[in-house]
């Protein structure tokens, strides 16, 4: 993927190739797509995310391993990529929220927060002793605009989408959703759509569904509560019951 030639220019964050590229940041967007499965759609009234799980050994407890999280009570967040990045700029991201209510006495909106997590993100591709934040995220919620939900790259580019997919396999899962999605759908429909996603690329079809729920978290938000809910492990199951029954 990197020729041999490219390699000298590779060194530094700050030093382009003679293409215009940015190695550094192609090296951080390569650590998003070896992480595990992220996946959002939005929907007429809310948006869902649904997150793959991978446990790094059999003896890790996986229930300590967090996929989605809440940034404030109206949105969250899904993450690809290396947790500890995902952590600084989720904190960062939760700090600006409260910033917001105090100093505007209402909850910030999704596209400003998006701009906020993506600025710092932009800093660390442009100062020398830096590299780039190696994570990618989903992040969804509600507000005066309605559903929102928007990805953000190391690169601290961001896009706006009806449904979305980040981490390993990104690429097939959004061909999968550019087929089947559908404008009208509603938050049903696209929980529905989310799974079967995230079912698309995993190689656990046959999997039982009470165990296939301790590999996947959901995190879904309505346009009538605006309160984003992770769901639990026994609600997750249920679902999965529901929707994979024979």
């Amino acid at each position: 993927m990197f020729p041999t030639q490219s390699m000298g220019y590779d060194r530094a964050i700050t030093v382009f190739s003679p293409e215009g590229r940015l190695y550094q940041v192609e090296y951080a967007t390569e650590a998003v797509r070896h992480g595990p499965l992220a996946v959002g759609v939005k929907a007429v009234n809310g948006v869902v995310l649904v997150g793959e799980k991978r446990s790094p050994h059999p003896m890790a407890d996986i229930d300590s391993l967090k996929k989605i999280l809440l940034i404030d009570d109206h949105v969250g967040t899904a993450i690809a990529g290396l947790h500890a990045d995902a952590r600084k700029l989720i904190d960062q991201a939760r700090v600006q929220a409260q910033i917001n209510r105090l100093s505007y006495d209402e909850p910030i909106t999704i596209s400003s927060l998006v701009v906020n997590i993506c600025d710092t993100k932009q800093m660390h591709t442009q100062y020398g002793g830096v590299r780039p934040y190696g994570v990618s995220l989903l992040v969804a919620g509600v507000d005066d605009n309605g559903p929102q939900l928007f990805t953000t790259d190391p690169s601290g580019s961001f896009w706006g989408w009806k449904a979305a997919a980040i981490g390993k396999e990104a690429d097939v899962v959004r061909d999968f959703f550019a087929e089947k999605y559908k404008d009208s759908i509603n938050l049903d429909g696209a929980l529905d759509l989310a799974i079967e996603g995230v079912m698309k690329e995993s190689d656990k079809v046959d999997v039982k569904p009470e165990d296939l729920a301790k590999t996947l978290e959901i995190g879904k938000i309505d346009t009538k509560s605006k309160i984003f809910t992770i769901l639990t492990n026994d609600e997750v199951e249920e679902i999965l019951k529901a929707r994979l029954a024979p």
